[in-house]
């Protein structure tokens, strides 16, 4: 393990710090701070930005792996980049991921919405639909919701699920940061803690991304449940777009400070 660099080590504390005080917070801050579908009222502007910052209060393990990746990834390249354009990759990255998170989510949406509007719904009818199922989330962790007999429900499931459910984390920008590694130290060796195996960067990541891919593609995911896939695929598109210019046009050589 190399030294840590300045601007990971204050994107770690400010995570660390977010992620306690929506611990103690509660509701209202992921409800404030969280990405939301942009058709949500509850959706705010600067939520693309402070989703980065939040993480799952159920699950330690989802802030732990997504610093810890910061640092392992992250110093290097801020090590050669220097910190103005580390920051810029870094938050573009994470926009990148929710630009492509959001594109599927509206795909989502809008085929489950004109399934119900062929089945005979109107606008109104939908949206308390789907406030109705917002709400049992809220105050039961489930919901259950009537719609018009013999329609394919995974279109409509797709649709509520995009709807209520808020995207909280730093990994959109993490896998921007792994891809960018992968690009900058291609035979760098990596394992997993479950394969402890080394793997060459140059092959690791991207079979990384694959398995994200497939699980977005199919809903079957081996890293558990509720994972924004498309998000992290996201991140590592735009991630891979800048740091290939950077590196092919030797921008590295060119530090912002």
């Amino acid at each position: 393990m190399g030294r840590i660099t300045e601007t990971v080590k204050i994107l770690i504390i400010v995570n660390v710090l977010v992620y306690a005080g929506s611990m103690l917070s509660g509701e209202a801050a992921y409800r404030l701070f969280s990405l939301y579908y942009f058709e949500n009222p509850n959706f705010q502007i600067w939520q693309p930005i402070t989703h980065m910052f939040m993480h799952d209060s159920n699950s330690f393990m989802h802030i732990l792996f997504n610093m810890f990746a910061l640092y392992m990834f992250g110093s290097p390249l801020e090590a050669q980049w220097g910190r103005n354009k580390f920051l810029f990759f870094y938050f573009s990255a994470g926009l990148g991921a929710v630009l492509i998170h959001t594109l599927v989510g509206y795909y989502h949406f809008h085929a489950g919405f004109a399934d119900l509007v062929q089945a005979g719904l109107n606008e109104t009818q939908i949206f308390e639909l789907l406030n109705s199922a917002e709400g049992q989330i809220l105050s039961t962790g489930q919901y259950s919701v009537n719609v018009p007999g013999g329609m394919d429900t995974a279109n409509i499931e797709g649709m509520i699920s995009t709807y209520i459910t808020s995207a909280v984390g730093a990994s959109g920008a993490i896998y921007g940061v792994l891809v960018a590694f992968g690009l900058m130290y291609p035979n760098v060796k990596l394992m997993l803690i479950f394969l402890p195996i080394p793997i060459k960067a140059k092959y690791f990541i991207p079979a990384l991304i694959v398995l994200d891919l497939f699980s977005g593609i199919t809903g079957f995911s081996l890293f558990g449940q509720n994972i924004a896939n498309w998000a992290h695929i996201g991140g590592a598109l735009f991630g891979f777009i800048m740091a290939y210019y950077w590196k092919k046009n030797s921008f590295d050589n060119h530090r912002w400070n």
